[in-house]
């Protein structure tokens, strides 16, 4: 009989049975066509390694285009109910609207939920095509924070009266010179909070721990957001020393002890903490972290950041290691044990119904939902699956048109040949 995830509150653990249920829902544009050649694949994986003894009982829930058309509403509170109850759900792209119409259903998914850590693994399979020389350098999984900085959404049109408020508040404190164009100028609020940085960065620094990684990298542009992006990376650090005082070695630690005892004694001490196994925490800002991720990304693994460079970071690390396609993404709460994994690409509407795109960023997203169960033996067969068809060049049309002699799948034909792999 199918049953529901549970979560221990004290030990932060989740309660899996043996047939779990898991709402899913299959997106809009290409969502539906990525998860009828993922779902085979799922179960295929939970069989070869269970039996009959484990299975998923799959439940979808409506959201998109579809639960419009069903129910007039594009995130119906059933959906969002069912998902709460379930606790650990997967979704394919749904559509954003830009400039206009409903706002994103997946920042209100992840904020309804609280799911305020966007984990995005970034791993290259050999043999994907790539444009840079060594994409195999580039292991690194990003902690995006979900609900604060600039999506929080809190915004003003330009001549609203909102906007005309806020601009006499910002001329009583003498800020409003700072717009350059006040008459015209439409206006943003980015809240960053301490609370929200240090379970952002705690968990980031749980997972180095637990995966034996050897650095955190705070990302932040708190060299001009003194306070915001600036707060991020003081209240990280604080967060991280208070939880982890003998598992860490901080970038503030090693720049105090050169400080007083000279930059030779620092260095010692460096090397002692990584000969111990403690977690490196150093921070960058986002434009050199651009360049060092293309020049030296052999020296980052964990990386947490807000909600926008999370964004762009995640997204140009995927294009290292062969694109958005095969990046996968979960977004969790590690609190409640919530998750929702999701494909990471868009609804791509113009390839809709053509059987011609790369499902895998869904299929790692599902890995990583097994994972995230404690199934670990079904994510790694979904991994090796993949990383043999790529490797023996039965690819979509995305890596095909890259390589030479390669076979080109379809999206369902994809599917199908991982299926046959697991089952070889």
């Amino acid at each position: 009989m199918a049953t529901w995830l549970t979560f221990n509150a004290t030990t932060k653990e989740l309660v899996v049975p043996k047939d779990p249920i898991i709402p899913f829902i299959q997106g809009d544009g290409i969502g539906p066509e990525i998860w009828h050649a993922a779902q085979p694949v799922f179960d295929t994986a939970v069989r070869k390694n269970y039996g009959t003894t484990k299975k998923i009982v799959w439940q979808e829930v409506l959201a998109g285009g579809k639960a419009y058309q069903k129910t007039g509403n594009y995130l119906p509170k059933e959906t969002l109910a069912t998902m709460k109850k379930g606790l650990v759900s997967i979704k394919g792209p749904l559509t954003t609207p830009i400039g206009k119409g409903f706002r994103s259903l997946n920042v209100q998914i992840r904020h309804t939920l609280d799911l305020f850590a966007c984990v995005r693994p970034i791993h290259y399979f050999s043999g994907t095509p790539s444009p840079v020389k060594t994409p195999e350098k580039v292991a690194m999984t990003v902690f995006r924070e979900n609900t604060e900085d600039i999506y929080a959404g809190i915004e003003f049109k330009a001549d609203s009266t909102a906007a005309q408020e806020l601009k006499a508040f910002l001329a009583a404190h003498d800020e409003l010179a700072k717009v350059r164009f006040p008459t015209t100028s439409a206006f943003g609020i980015k809240p960053v909070s301490q609370e929200g940085t240090a379970r952002l960065v705690i968990a980031a620094v749980n997972y180095a721990l637990a995966h034996k990684l050897p650095t955190v990298t705070l990302v932040h542009k708190g060299n001009i957001m003194k306070y915001t992006e600036g707060g991020f990376k003081n209240w990280g650090y604080a967060a991280i020393e208070s939880a982890f005082p003998e598992q860490v070695f901080t970038q503030k630690q090693y720049d105090k002890l050169a400080k007083i005892s000279g930059k030779e004694a620092a260095n010692e001490a460096l090397k002692t903490a990584k000969k111990t196994g403690k977690v490196i925490i150093n921070d960058k800002l986002p434009d050199n972290f651009l360049q060092q991720i293309l020049l030296h990304p052999e020296d980052y693994s964990v990386i947490a950041t807000l909600n926008l460079n999370g964004d762009y970071l995640s997204d140009a690390l995927a294009a290292q290691v062969g694109g958005i396609g095969i990046a996968p993404g979960g977004n969790i709460n590690y609190d409640t044990g919530t998750a929702v994994f999701e494909a990471t690409h868009g609804t791509a509407p113009e390839f809709a119904g053509q059987n011609k795109l790369n499902p895998s960023s869904l299929l790692l997203s599902g890995a990583m939902l097994f994972d995230y169960l404690g199934w670990t033996d079904v994510a790694t067969t979904i991994r090796q699956a993949i990383a043999t068809a790529i490797q023996t060049k039965h690819v979509t049309s995305d890596f095909a048109q890259n390589l030479t002699t390669a076979t080109t799948l379809g999206t369902q034909e994809f599917g199908a040949y991982l299926v046959h792999l697991i089952n070889c």
